[in-house]
């Protein structure tokens, strides 16, 4: 993926954003302790799809990412963590710190970046030949790290994930005979078994039943008494349930921007822009 000069959006016309203390501009050495997108761009060819983003995540907090489909947050939250670099004609410009340094630094190697920041899709992906304790290892083993008790792994992650209990007994059963909460689940594990400072989670209970959402969702709150959480969803109240902050995406046709982040309480009952006020009313999207 192509990584433009600072120069070469200088000519941008760029949406006004209204923004908390928590996307407020830093200075170039940043001493911010988490994850933070400093004027973000991203293009896929000629196509501007995410225009002067500019947010942070603290850490052991859940930030939600809300707003109508086309308005970016896919494409904002892979670019935390590189997932953008595998698309061709992708290409993005500003900043991605982790604790003050830029992830997409030249010296800086990607797959590293990876397993500090992990991800989980909207669709569970496991591998469906390995069983589940191999798939709550797979990350360890295709990174190379030398671990010593690979069953206490796999007992803390699945327990992290919500699972253990369910699967304790059969952990030689494929991990595609699971239910698709708990393939969910499962993949949960297998990103906390490399232990991630941060987990990004796109729209990952989109798919599934009221019961394993509600699982995922306790999973959720749990991991981030540990980590950073950043998750994508366009159910209102789950945005609601789970987030310590929330911010709002829109797009007027062109390349989506933020309009506004704060506490979620704060946003969702007392929102600085009308836009944010009539979308999680449910006016539209």
């Amino acid at each position: 993926m192509k990584t433009l000069k600072q120069g070469e959006i200088a000519m941008v016309n760029t949406p006004q954003i209204n923004v908390e203390t928590m996307v407020e501009a830093q200075s170039p050495k940043s001493t911010f302790r988490g994850l933070e997108a400093k004027n973000v761009h991203a293009w896929f060819g000629k196509h501007h799809v995410l225009s002067d983003v500019s947010l942070r995540f603290p850490e052991r907090t859940v930030t939600g990412l809300i707003g109508p489909s086309g308005c970016g947050k896919s494409t904002f939250i892979r670019l935390l963590n590189r997932m953008h670099e595998f698309i061709p004609s992708a290409a993005m410009a500003g900043q991605v710190l982790k604790d003050g340094e830029d992830i997409y630094a030249p010296e800086i190697d990607a797959a590293a970046v990876r397993l500090k920041i992990g991800m989980v899709f909207q669709k569970p992906n496991p591998f469906p030949a390995m069983n589940i304790r191999e798939n709550v290892l797979s990350g360890i083993k295709l990174a190379h790290l030398k671990v010593a008790d690979h069953d206490s792994i796999v007992e803390n992650c699945l327990t992290r994930a919500g699972l253990w209990k369910e699967v304790k007994d059969r952990l030689s059963a494929t991990g595609g005979s699971l239910s698709g909460g708990q393939q969910q689940r499962l993949c949960i594990a297998r990103s906390l078994a490399v232990e991630p400072n941060v987990l990004l989670m796109d729209e990952p209970c989109s798919a599934l039943d009221p019961g394993s959402t509600l699982r995922i969702e306790e999973t959720i709150k749990e991991l981030a008494e540990k980590i950073a959480v950043v998750i994508v969803t366009h159910n209102m109240q789950q945005a609601a349930r789970v987030s310590d902050f929330c911010a709002f995406f829109l797009t007027d046709g062109g390349p989506g921007y933020l309009v506004e982040a704060a506490p979620t309480k704060v946003l969702f009952t007392n929102p600085s822009d009308t836009r944010t006020a009539d979308y999680v009313q449910g006016k539209f999207g």
